[in-house]
């Protein structure tokens, strides 16, 4: 199990960090009371494995629950549980011009200058500032440049293309764009199987459907091209610290063309160990829509 500890200065990106560590896969459980760590760290061995990655956010928002910190962590070190603090900072001047973009007064100075504040909580996280595992000072981070810190000290170095989940989606213009699509890819301009009665029932996850597809030029330069201009963007968007990429390739009804190429592209995606995964949304509507005209 790898348990985190997650603490440091207000302003200095815990809530990012956070967020980096839950899309790794992290049970994150945030300003837990100090005092219920043991318990918490208890109910997590008993879950046999089904909670092998937590991270709690421990911070000054706790008051004078914040004291009990330091002896719940003894008495895990001392039950030889193995635990990890992670200690974020950043410098005075970045820390009070982050408050002020906020409009945020600091936790520990409500009424009176963030300074004060930041002096004030920098002498009370002294001590697990010196027990910390690792530091990051965020001053010059952006949320990208945290992200990828984050994922170099805790992410899963034998899986390094799966911190992007891209999802392939075929849909059918008809039935409008999908909202959350990234990539929209028309291949109307490919021969429709819907025309040629003997592949109109069947769909394109069907294979004469698929094959009749597949075998078009058009569909062989497109999902070459395409298929390179995937390669293409898929570092970057990583590098920017994107999280999902859906892909999305319309034909008309979202039954055959779209189908058909869909699967295709993410066949090529998974050999390259993507985490990736293919939807079909409107494969049936052509098929509803002809119910009811019946």
């Amino acid at each position: 199990m790898r348990f985190i500890i997650v603490t440091g200065l207000s302003g200095a990106g815990k809530t990012e960090a956070t967020r980096s560590l839950e899309d790794m896969g992290y049970f994150c459980v945030d300003n837990l009371p100090p005092k219920l760590i043991p318990k918490f760290a208890e109910a997590c061995v008993q879950s046999q494995g089904k909670i092998d990655k937590v991270a709690l956010v421990i911070d000054i928002r706790g008051g004078i629950f914040f004291d009990d910190l330091f002896e719940s962590l003894n008495y895990l070190k001392a039950q030889e549980f193995k635990y990890e603090i992670l200690f974020l900072d950043a410098s005075d001047e970045v820390l009070v011009k982050r408050f002020k973009e906020s409009r945020r007064s600091h936790p520990l100075a409500p009424g009176s200058r963030i300074i004060t504040g930041i002096n004030e909580e920098r002498k009370k996280l002294r001590e697990v500032k010196d027990r910390a595992d690792i530091i990051i000072d965020t001053s010059k981070y952006a949320i990208k440049d945290l992200r990828e810190e984050m994922s170099k000290n805790y992410g899963n170095a034998q899986q390094p293309e799966k911190d992007l989940s891209i999802t392939v989606l075929s849909f059918g213009f008809k039935y409008g764009i999908p909202v959350d699509a990234d990539l929209v890819f028309d291949v109307r301009f490919i021969p429709n199987p819907f025309y040629i009665p003997k592949l109109k029932p069947f769909s394109g996850n069907d294979e004469p459907v698929r094959d009749y597809v597949l075998a078009q030029e058009e569909t062989k330069g497109f999902i070459k091209r395409t298929d390179d201009l995937l390669e293409f963007l898929i570092p970057y968007y990583k590098k920017e610290g994107k999280r999902q990429l859906i892909v999305s390739v319309g034909c008309t009804g979202g039954r055959h063309r779209s189908v058909a190429i869909a699967n295709s592209l993410y066949e090529t995606l998974a050999k390259r160990n993507y985490s990736v995964s293919v939807e079909h949304r409107d494969i049936r509507e052509d098929v509803h829509q002809g119910a009811k005209k019946l």
